[in-house]
Protein backbone atom coordinates (compact mmCIF):
# COMPACT_ATOMS: atom_id res chain seq x y z
CA UNK A 1 0.00 0.00 0.00
CA UNK A 2 1.06 3.83 -0.45
CA UNK A 3 3.21 5.28 2.51
CA UNK A 4 1.17 7.79 3.62
CA UNK A 5 3.43 10.42 5.54
CA UNK A 6 4.73 13.23 3.57
CA UNK A 7 3.11 12.35 0.21
CA UNK A 8 4.37 13.32 -3.28
CA UNK A 9 0.64 14.45 -4.72
CA UNK A 10 2.54 15.31 -8.38
CA UNK A 11 0.59 18.35 -9.57
CA UNK A 12 -2.75 16.93 -7.84
CA UNK A 13 -4.71 18.94 -5.18
CA UNK A 14 -6.51 17.40 -2.08
CA UNK A 15 -10.03 18.39 -1.57
CA UNK A 16 -10.10 21.30 1.79
CA UNK A 17 -11.86 18.89 3.78
CA UNK A 18 -8.87 15.94 2.97
CA UNK A 19 -5.47 16.56 4.23
CA UNK A 20 -3.83 13.30 3.35
CA UNK A 21 -5.20 10.21 1.24
CA UNK A 22 -7.24 7.84 3.09
CA UNK A 23 -5.80 4.22 4.34
CA UNK A 24 -8.43 2.41 2.30
CA UNK A 25 -8.23 4.21 -0.86
CA UNK A 26 -7.53 2.51 -3.93
CA UNK A 27 -8.03 5.17 -6.04
CA UNK A 28 -10.17 9.08 -6.63
CA UNK A 29 -12.37 10.95 -9.25
CA UNK A 30 -10.36 13.87 -10.42
CA UNK A 31 -11.25 17.26 -12.18
CA UNK A 32 -8.91 18.97 -14.77
CA UNK A 33 -9.66 22.47 -15.45
CA UNK A 34 -8.50 24.60 -18.31
CA UNK A 35 -7.55 27.81 -17.19
CA UNK A 36 -7.87 29.59 -20.32
CA UNK A 37 -10.49 27.97 -21.92
CA UNK A 38 -11.99 27.19 -18.55
CA UNK A 39 -12.95 23.40 -20.27
CA UNK A 40 -12.69 20.80 -17.64
CA UNK A 41 -12.30 17.20 -17.64
CA UNK A 42 -13.38 14.32 -15.46
CA UNK A 43 -12.27 10.94 -15.11
CA UNK A 44 -10.96 8.82 -12.28
CA UNK A 45 -7.71 6.91 -11.30
CA UNK A 46 -6.43 3.72 -9.44
CA UNK A 47 -3.70 4.33 -7.74
CA UNK A 48 -1.68 0.92 -7.83
CA UNK A 49 -1.86 -1.61 -10.30
CA UNK A 50 -2.32 -5.33 -10.76
CA UNK A 51 0.92 -7.05 -12.11
CA UNK A 52 1.40 -10.47 -12.99
CA UNK A 53 4.31 -12.79 -13.47
CA UNK A 54 4.54 -16.65 -14.75
CA UNK A 55 4.13 -18.77 -12.33
CA UNK A 56 6.80 -20.73 -10.84
CA UNK A 57 8.24 -23.82 -12.49
CA UNK A 58 5.59 -26.65 -11.56
CA UNK A 59 2.97 -24.46 -10.54
CA UNK A 60 -0.11 -23.36 -12.29
CA UNK A 61 -0.93 -19.87 -10.88
CA UNK A 62 0.19 -16.71 -11.89
CA UNK A 63 2.09 -14.29 -9.33
CA UNK A 64 0.18 -11.85 -8.80
CA UNK A 65 1.62 -8.32 -7.61
CA UNK A 66 0.82 -4.43 -6.70
CA UNK A 67 2.77 -1.70 -8.56
CA UNK A 68 2.26 2.05 -7.77
CA UNK A 69 0.43 3.86 -10.85
CA UNK A 70 1.23 6.97 -12.88
CA UNK A 71 -1.05 8.53 -10.73
CA UNK A 72 1.40 11.39 -9.69
CA UNK A 73 1.81 12.37 -13.29
CA UNK A 74 -1.31 11.59 -15.02
CA UNK A 75 -3.31 13.90 -17.09
CA UNK A 76 -6.29 11.90 -18.51
CA UNK A 77 -7.67 9.80 -20.89
CA UNK A 78 -8.84 12.86 -23.16
CA UNK A 79 -6.71 12.58 -26.85
CA UNK A 80 -8.04 16.03 -26.95
CA UNK A 81 -6.91 16.78 -23.58
CA UNK A 82 -3.00 15.50 -23.43
CA UNK A 83 -2.56 17.09 -26.91
CA UNK A 84 -3.19 20.54 -25.71
CA UNK A 85 -1.02 19.63 -23.03
CA UNK A 86 1.54 18.17 -24.75
CA UNK A 87 1.85 21.46 -26.91
CA UNK A 88 1.25 23.95 -24.33
CA UNK A 89 2.45 22.05 -20.88
CA UNK A 90 0.16 21.64 -17.63
CA UNK A 91 1.06 25.39 -16.70
CA UNK A 92 -2.79 26.13 -17.66
CA UNK A 93 -4.36 23.27 -15.74
CA UNK A 94 -5.35 22.94 -12.44
CA UNK A 95 -5.39 19.08 -11.06
CA UNK A 96 -7.88 18.44 -8.32
CA UNK A 97 -9.06 15.41 -6.62
CA UNK A 98 -12.57 15.42 -6.00
CA UNK A 99 -13.21 12.02 -4.06
CA UNK A 100 -11.10 9.12 -2.73
CA UNK A 101 -12.69 5.77 -2.86
CA UNK A 102 -12.08 2.53 -1.45
CA UNK A 103 -13.23 0.64 -4.22
CA UNK A 104 -13.77 -0.25 -8.04
CA UNK A 105 -17.64 -0.13 -7.53
CA UNK A 106 -17.37 3.39 -6.16
CA UNK A 107 -14.81 4.77 -8.21
CA UNK A 108 -16.79 4.27 -11.00
CA UNK A 109 -20.31 5.23 -9.63
CA UNK A 110 -18.55 8.08 -8.10
CA UNK A 111 -17.27 9.47 -11.92
CA UNK A 112 -20.26 8.47 -13.54
CA UNK A 113 -22.03 10.64 -11.06
CA UNK A 114 -20.03 13.55 -11.64
CA UNK A 115 -20.12 13.34 -15.17
CA UNK A 116 -23.93 13.17 -14.87
CA UNK A 117 -24.89 15.96 -12.56
CA UNK A 118 -22.60 18.34 -13.81
CA UNK A 119 -23.82 17.63 -18.01
CA UNK A 120 -20.54 16.95 -19.05
CA UNK A 121 -20.99 14.57 -21.76
CA UNK A 122 -23.63 17.47 -23.45
CA UNK A 123 -21.65 20.45 -22.56
CA UNK A 124 -19.56 21.94 -24.35
CA UNK A 125 -17.52 22.92 -21.37
CA UNK A 126 -16.14 19.77 -21.19
CA UNK A 127 -13.43 17.32 -22.66
CA UNK A 128 -15.23 14.21 -21.73
CA UNK A 129 -17.17 12.86 -24.47
CA UNK A 130 -17.98 9.41 -23.59
CA UNK A 131 -19.95 7.69 -21.04
CA UNK A 132 -19.39 4.00 -19.90
CA UNK A 133 -20.09 1.94 -17.27
CA UNK A 134 -20.99 -1.62 -16.58
CA UNK A 135 -21.47 -2.04 -12.74
CA UNK A 136 -22.10 -5.31 -10.81
CA UNK A 137 -23.29 -5.13 -7.23
CA UNK A 138 -24.10 -8.49 -5.60
CA UNK A 139 -26.70 -8.40 -2.97
CA UNK A 140 -26.85 -11.07 -0.36
CA UNK A 141 -29.66 -12.65 -1.19
CA UNK A 142 -28.97 -12.74 -4.94
CA UNK A 143 -32.72 -11.46 -5.64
Amino acid sequence: MLENNNVDLGHWKLPSNISKIPDNSIGFVYLIKNNISGKSYIGKKLLENKKKRKPLKGRVNSRRYKVTSDWKTYTGSSPILNEYISKNGKQDFEFQILSFQPSKLLLSYYEIKELIDRNAIFSTGYYNEVLNARFRFRKANNE
